[in-house]
C-alpha cells in the first residue's frame, strides 16, 4: 500500500529459488525502481533522493554480501522508525521438493550447496532464514504459482495507493497436504459430514451442485457461515485500518475436494455481496 509523501522500500527476500526475480520483474512493470543483491548495508543509502512516486524495491538472500537474518531484521527496522520512510519485508517461500526440481530443471546451483547436497542446502538456508520469515509483512507461497500468479498478487497487494481497498484472498486447502504457508486466517470445515462417504458423490467436487447441496443441508453449515461473517466484518475493517492491503483467508478439509471448495465459493458470494474485493482459488482440487 502506497501512501502519500513517504519513501517506500519494499524488501524481497526468501528462499533461494522461490521467485525473488520474478517478483523483482513484476514490482518493475509497476513502476518500482529495482535492484537486486544489494547489500545489507547500503539500504538507508538507497532510500536518499526517493519518493511517493517512484517506490524502491530491493532483492536480497542468503547470496548478498553482509546478509544474515539479524542484520536484515535490524536495518529494516531502523528504517521503519523513521517518519518520511516505510518499510515492507516481503518473504518468499516454496515447498523444498518444490525448490529441487526447480533447481534440476535449471541446472543452476544452490548458493549453499558447496559442499551441502540441494537439500541439505535447502534445509540450512531455512534455518537461517526463520527468523525474516516471522517478521514478514507478506509471506508469499510459490509452489503453485505462475510468475503471471505472483504478478498479479503483488499487483493487488502493491500496485495501488493508499485508499485502494483491502484485498482478501480465498484459498481452500486439504490439510493432508499442509495448510498454505501464506495463511493469515485458517478454518477447519472437517466437522461438516463429508462428501466422500458417500459413493455418487465422491468423484465430485465442491463446485458441483450435487456436493454443495449435500454440504448447504448440514445443519450445522448455515451456523458456521453465519458466524463467520459475524467474525469477519468487524475483522476485514480493522486489517485494514492497521496497513494490511492484502488478507490469505484459507479454508480446509481433508483432502481439499468437498467441503472447503464448496465453503470458498459461498464465502465469496457472501464476500461480493458486501462489495469486498477477493479472489479465490482452490489448491488441491486437482491433486
Amino acid at each position: 500500500m502506497i501512501k502519500k509523501n513517504t519513501v517506500h522500500l519494499f524488501v524481497i527476500t526468501g528462499m533461494s529459488g522461490a521467485g525473488k526475480s520474478s517478483a523483482l520483474h513484476a514490482m518493475e512493470d509497476l513502476g518500482f525502481e529495482t535492484v537486486d543483491n544489494l547489500p545489507v548495508s547500503l539500504l538507508e543509502a538507497a532510500t536518499r533522493g526517493g519518493g511517493p512516486d517512484r517506490p524502491l524495491a530491493v532483492g536480497m538472500d542468503v547470496r548478498t554480501r553482509d546478509f544474515n537474518a539479524e542484520n536484515v531484521i535490524t536495518q529494516i527496522q531502523a528504517l521503519g522508525g523513521h517518519g518520511a520512510i516505510a518499510t515492507t519485508l516481503i518473504y518468499l517461500d516454496s515447498d523444498d521438493d518444490v525448490l529441487m526440481r526447480r533447481y534440476t530443471e535449471t541446472r543452476r546451483p544452490h548458493p549453499l550447496a558447496k559442499d551441502l547436497p540441494v537439500a541439505g542446502a535447502i534445509t540450512l538456508e531455512r534455518q537461517l532464514l526463520a527468523p525474516v520469515k516471522v517478521v514478514a509483512d507478506l509471506v508469499l507461497d510459490t509452489s503453485t504459482l505462475t510468475p503471471g500468479d505472483l504478478k498479479r498478487r503483488l499487483e493487488k497487494s502493491y500496485g495501488g495507493k493508499d485508499d485502494r481497498p483491502m484485498h482478501i484472498h480465498l484459498v481452500s486447502f486439504g490439510y493432508r497436504n499442509g495448510v498454505p504457508r501464506e495463511a493469515d486466517l485458517v478454518f477447519d470445515v472437517r466437522f461438516l459430514r463429508n462428501p466422500h462417504y458417500v459413493e455418487s458423490l465422491r468423484p465430485q467436487s465442491g463446485l458441483d451442485t450435487a456436493v454443495g447441496e449435500y454440504i448447504a443441508e448440514d445443519t450445522a453449515f448455515t451456523p458456521f457461515m453465519t458466524n463467520l461473517m459475524t467474525l469477519l466484518e468487524p475483522l476485514l475493517p480493522r486489517y485494514r485500518d492497521e496497513g494490511k492491503s492484502y488478507l490469505t483467508l484459507a479454508i480446509g478439509c481433508t483432502g481439499g475436494h468437498h467441503r472447503s471448495v464448496y465453503t470458498v465459493q459461498d464465502l465469496a458470494s457472501r464476500l461480493e455481496g458486501l462489495g469486498i474485493e477477493f479472489d479465490f482459488r482452490h489448491r488441491d482440487l486437482n491433486v
